[in-house]
């Protein structure tokens, strides 16, 4: 289990993380959501000690990061896949990393096959492309066989068969009663993969709750109804109390009642139905819904009257002097 109390980081003026107070419980995939700068990468370093808190705790299974021996059999992270030595192999730099945790080196050779990178274990990482680089990162974290992962990111590189392993790897190992925290701007992968949500925005708690209560208290569910009689469905729903609104495709959409009791409402009184569907919303509107006002960075077309950015040899330079005052297009996420 991995519990925050309290964290709280701030560099300078600006607090990247505020009181942050939340636990990541074994026996699910937790994901960890929040816009650009809503402090999530600051508070996975925190969670490792990279970076000190400015108050606050974070405890891994009840002990300070630092005060663990041989950590990597206690939790495994994936940051940044570039962290690996580019002038070592993949086995090599796996084998440094088994070495200076006491961890059997017959692992090694364990976490390249299961990641399937076994056949270029002897060649230098620095050759690896982004979705190899990552598939080591992943190995790494798996090494000391902990019953606590972290990913930032996991998929990012990933071909779809890439995605689709390191999707049923997170599942089955929180099956097995793990603790994996896994943060990821990919929406559609997020709702397939997390059981729970820890939402943060400007450092913030937003959410603590399980993926169906997110999206069901963060957005409209409604039944859609389409009939070639549909002046006489809409009389009859009326009749029956049920308000219905007309779509821009002309369906009828009503908040509030079940595909269930609307259908046997139409079947009773021999209407034919050509749709009835419960119309959810995806995490990906669930989220915009409930982050909406905690986005600190936000990108505008030009038919929204801005000017494209000034080009040449230091038009970043320029652009950041010509905005608001923030660090826009080279702002880095904290």
């Amino acid at each position: 289990m991995i519990e925050l109390d309290g964290l709280t980081k701030r560099f300078g003026n600006k607090v990247a993380v505020d009181h942050l107070s939340c636990q990541v419980r074994p026996g699910m995939v937790t994901g960890f959501l929040g816009p650009n700068g809503a402090g999530k990468s600051t508070t996975m370093r925190m969670m490792l000690d990279l970076d000190n808190p400015t108050s606050g705790t974070v405890r891994i299974d009840g002990r300070h990061y630092r005060d663990l021996q041989e950590p990597l059999k206690h939790i495994g992270a994936l940051l940044d896949a570039k962290s690996m030595h580019g002038g070592r192999s993949a086995y090599n730099n796996l084998l440094c990393l088994a070495q200076s945790n006491r961890i059997p080196v017959s692992r090694v050779s364990h976490v390249l096959d299961t990641v399937g990178l076994s056949a270029v274990a002897k060649k230098k990482s620095k050759g690896f492309s982004l979705g190899m680089g990552q598939r080591l990162g992943i190995a790494a974290a798996l090494l000391g066989d902990p019953e606590i992962l972290m990913f930032d990111e996991p998929v990012n590189g990933l071909d779809p068969e890439g995605i689709h392993w390191i999707r049923n790897l997170m599942k089955a190992l929180a099956a097995e009663g793990r603790t994996i925290f896994v943060s990821s701007h990919l929406m559609s992968e997020m709702a397939l993969t997390a059981d729970h949500l820890i939402v943060i925005g400007q450092g913030k708690l937003l959410a603590d709750t399980s993926m169906a209560d997110f999206i069901r208290e963060n957005s409209r569910s409604f039944v859609r109804m389409r009939s070639p009689e549909q002046e006489r469905l809409r009389d009859l729903l009326h009749a029956e109390g049920v308000v219905a609104a007309e779509s821009d495709n002309g369906a009828l959409e009503i908040d509030g009642e079940t595909p269930e009791r609307l259908g046997e409402l139409a079947g009773r009184n021999g209407i034919v139905l050509h749709e009835l569907s419960a119309q959810r919303a995806s995490l990906e509107e669930a989220f915009m819904q409930m982050t909406a006002g905690s986005v600190e960075y936000h990108a505008h077309s030009e038919r929204d009257g801005d000017r494209p950015p000034p080009v040449g040899p230091h038009w970043g330079d320029q652009w950041n002097q010509q905005a608001d005052g923030t660090a826009g297009v080279r702002t880095k996420e904290v």
